[in-house]
């Protein structure tokens, strides 16, 4: 579609009657409007993990979450449904688990899902002392710890339904927020394909925060003791 010359139009418009300094006003709403239109977009990129080709616009997604981690200052909060361990877990998480050994005021919340077996018959208590354990061995490379939550509906006895925390996302001082398809696995991050959405709104990062201090508030998801 041809686009019309815009000297052209506003010529057309002075022959119409208007004034100059109403299609100078005119003029000043195009540009504000197509400044927001721009500003928003700014604000939100495509995040893609696995394969690719070339003239796809999107940002990789463990570029991203380590741009997150460096960028935060204050909180951190993480939900995830699976996890890496042991060296996978270190670089994934060497970033935050410094920030938090040095700095007493920042604070680190992962939800993750914690899980009994298929079949198996193990006691509550004992999945979650076993995977503290894990958790303090295997998944942290920091000294002090971050706040872990799960949701006990995945650790129910029995074989009927359940459900399990599958959430998937990343908010970073209440301003960034990361929600993805990519679980904290190096897989997830490099190598599946995976797609998700990060936006700089402030308002957005907040509701998503609100949401998990809202079933920690009502105790419908709990926090994991060390």
């Amino acid at each position: 579609m041809r686009l019309p010359c815009i000297t052209h139009e506003m010529n057309r418009l002075s022959e119409q009657g208007m004034v100059k300094s109403h299609i100078a006003y005119l003029l000043r709403m195009m540009i504000a409007e197509r400044q927001a239109a721009q500003f928003q977009h700014d604000r939100v990129d495509l995040v893609w993990s696995g394969l690719e080709t070339l003239g796809m616009e999107s940002r990789d997604t463990q570029v991203v979450v380590q741009e997150l981690f460096d960028r935060a200052q204050n909180r951190v909060l993480i939900a995830t449904y699976a996890i890496d361990q042991g060296k996978k877990a270190a670089t994934l998480f060497t970033t935050l688990a410094q920030k938090l050994d040095q700095n007493p005021r920042f604070q680190v919340h992962i939800f993750l899902n914690i899980s009994r077996p298929y079949g198996s018959q193990i006691s509550e208590q004992k999945l979650l002392v076993d995977f503290a354990k894990t958790f303090r061995d295997q998944i942290w490379p920091g000294i002090r710890l971050p706040a872990v939550f799960y949701d006990p509906r995945a650790l129910s006895f029995g074989f009927g339904p359940k459900a399990c925390l599958h959430a998937k996302c990343v908010v970073i001082d209440d301003r960034y927020l990361l929600i993805t398809s990519a679980n904290f696995t190096e897989a997830a991050h490099k190598r599946n394909l995976e797609a998700g959405i990060l936006l700089d709104d402030p308002i957005a990062a907040r509701s998503i925060q609100s949401q998990f201090d809202g079933l920690l508030k009502s105790k419908q998801l709990r926090p994991l003791k060390f």
